[in-house]
């Protein structure tokens, strides 16, 4: 593997872990909608998740 094809892995990986981590975090946060795809604009299924308080 030369110096070219490794640096293009890193970044390709960053870019894919910064938006995993932008998945998990909208998820976590109750912004994800995982009956349409995240276009939520005319989508009846989104809803904010329920919260955790006791």
């Amino acid at each position: 593997m030369n110096i070219g094809t490794f640096v293009v892995l890193v970044i390709v990986a960053c870019i894919v872990g910064l938006a995993a981590r932008k998945v998990w975090k909208d998820k976590k946060s109750g912004k994800s909608c995982s009956s349409c795809g995240g276009s939520c604009g005319g989508c009846s299924g989104c809803h904010p998740a329920p919260s955790k308080k006791k």
